[in-house]
């Protein structure tokens, strides 16, 4: 007579499915709590400043460390030439447009022709031109900075003959750029638009940033892809260059 096997104990399913349960349950907050990285703050825009014609500086405005604004002029180059140049001109185009004006009268009573007269306007219409070409070509011995920023450094300075060259380098500061890499696992799991929080090095603490960019290419070489955030930095109170990390957990907005 055969012994009789004993029935599986009916908890046995039970702690198995609540063990996979809590394994799952466990993944979940790992997935929630999600990985730092390390990443780099920096400008958002940097640009060399110069001049498109050769000229001796005749004053600098700007040096090193000055807040700028787009438009502003930073520097001058010696223009007493083309100051003449815009002045003369400006006589000619005066003459010619009360000569036209006559020569029109006259032309009423009758007393020149529609021909004549075309003329006339003509020449007033092209020494118009021509003074907009001297007054185009006094404003490039003027050098205006093209953004509004922060001088990273003047390579220049007063006196010095510049040959279409760089005399300024200027770098914006609201937004800046917070720049990382991230696993290729990772991959499609960042959009463009979240918020994750980004912890400063050195001044600024903890700050919140929005993802701008997203690589679509990972580097096979390392096995990972960029991604971009843009910190805003309205004060310019937090100074690029300056370590930090991502939280890539729960996004934000």
């Amino acid at each position: 007579m055969q012994a009789e096997r004993p029935l599986p104990s009916p908890t046995l399913p039970r702690r198995a499915a609540g063990l996979c349960l809590g394994l799952l349950l466990a993944g979940s907050a790992a997935a929630q709590a999600g990985f730092d990285t390390i990443c780099l703050v920096e400008p958002s825009l940097e640009v060399n400043v110069g001049t498109p014609v050769d000229g001796v500086l005749e004053a600098v405005h700007a040096d090193r460390g000055d807040t700028v604004q787009a438009g502003q002029v930073l520097a001058r180059l010696f223009s007493g030439v083309e100051q003449a140049a815009v002045e003369l001109q400006g006589a000619k185009a005066e003459f010619g447009a009360r000569k036209r004006d006559r020569n029109e009268e006259l032309h009423r009573k009758q007393l020149i022709s529609q021909h004549e007269l075309d003329e006339l306007s003509t020449e007033q219409r092209m020494a118009e031109l021509e003074l907009k070409e001297r007054q185009e070509q006094l404003k490039l011995r003027a050098v205006s900075s093209p953004i509004n920023g922060v001088v990273v450094d003047r390579f220049r300075h007063r006196g010095d003959l510049v040959k279409q060259e760089r005399i300024f380098r200027i770098a914006q500061l609201d937004p800046l750029h917070v720049e990382t890499v991230v696993p290729a696992a990772r991959f499609g799991r960042i959009a463009v638009g979240q918020v994750y929080e980004v912890q400063l090095q050195l001044a600024g603490g903890r700050q919140r940033a929005r993802v701008s960019q997203v690589d679509r290419v990972i580097d096979a070489a390392s096995g990972t892809f960029r991604v971009r955030l843009q910190l805003a930095n309205p004060q310019q109170s937090i100074p690029p260059g300056q370590r930090c990390q991502v939280n890539f957990g729960a996004a934000r907005g």
